[in-house]
């Protein structure tokens, strides 16, 4: 039998221990947009393009982590980390934010450019966590599920726990305050063949070997596709990057298709069982969720009753 996957100490199991919760509920609208792995794919190599925008991010992040030999598993890694802010019981998202916090506060250095940079500086934290909301919620909205401007507000105040975790100070409460928050750092962004080598990465298919070369191309394009048009054109990454009409309905095609079909082995499906919830919960219609909640509420142990369960 093999060994656990384990990421910074703790056993990579959502299941575990049963009942605990997360730093953020089942009936929060983080759960809903981080469940589908397409629109999540697109979002975070957008992300890693807005993070990469300021040389101070790039920088720290090529010369103190393997981002330069595995850009793939330290992405991977990454995901594993934000799934565990959103997903993992509480007691595992403080200890992994923990010693991420720790690791980070090694980070340190100058640009080519001589701006010096430490990976726990507020700005840049705050940044980090921005692009990552950012980069989450617009490529669900505008390729799975359109969000409403309520539920929009809602998922940005679902990080804020999160990201005081983190060391974040000022955490965008809309794409408004996010914009707001971009104008003030772009005089500093810079175009970089970093960001080209990484798009080249995705588009090769390379990052996910089980998953087809066109598909990885398209979460690509589809990734500078939602970048705002200023950022783009501040990165140099011209039309040869388009998604165009073709593409676009094959994105919204997958997208929305990952939003029907449960990826039950995912830590959004786990989480669920952890919960007392079928782990097919998310993915059910809007009225079977309230039904499912109201009696998950209802239990004294928040467990599911097996009969609800199989009705559900």
């Amino acid at each position: 039998m093999s060994k656990p996957e384990t990421y910074l100490g703790w056993e990579v199991d959502f299941t575990v221990p049963p009942g605990e919760p997360a730093l953020v509920g089942p009936d929060s609208v983080a759960w809903r947009v981080l469940k589908n792995p397409v629109t999540g794919a697109i979002g975070g190599v957008c992300a890693v393009l807005l993070e990469f925008a300021d040389p101070r991010i790039r920088t720290g992040v090529w010369e103190h982590s393997v981002f330069p030999t595995d850009p793939i598993g330290r992405a991977r890694r990454t995901g594993i980390a934000a799934a565990v802010g959103f997903y993992g019981p509480r007691s595992a998202a403080r200890q992994v934010i923990e010693r991420v916090t720790r690791m980070h506060a090694r980070v340190s250095g100058t640009t080519p450019g001589g701006r010096e940079y430490r990976a726990l500086d507020v700005e840049l934290l705050d940044w980090v966590s921005a692009t990552a909301g950012y980069g989450f919620l617009v490529a669900y909205d505008r390729f799975a599920t359109p969000v409403s401007d309520a539920d929009k507000a809602r998922y940005f105040g679902e990080g804020v726990e999160i990201g005081k975790l983190y060391g974040v100070e000022t955490r965008p409460t809309s794409l408004d305050d996010f914009h707001a928050m971009m104008m003030k750092l772009e005089p500093g962004f810079e175009p970089h063949p970093i960001n080209r080598d990484f798009l080249e990465i995705i588009r090769s298919g390379k990052a996910a070997p089980t998953i087809s070369r066109s598909v990885q191309r398209l979460i690509a394009h589809a990734a500078v596709d939602i970048l705002p048009p200023m950022v783009r054109e501040r990165l140099e990454l011209g039309s040869e990057y388009d998604l165009g009409p073709v593409g676009r309905r094959v994105v919204k095609a997958l997208a929305r298709l990952a939003e029907s079909i449960p990826n039950t082995r995912s830590p959004a499906a786990q989480a669920c069982e952890r919960l007392g919830l079928p782990r097919t919960f998310l993915w059910k219609s809007p009225s079977k969720q309230k039904r499912l909640l109201q009696a998950w509420r209802g239990s004294s142990n928040h467990a599911m009753p097996l009969d609800e369960e199989q009705r559900a």
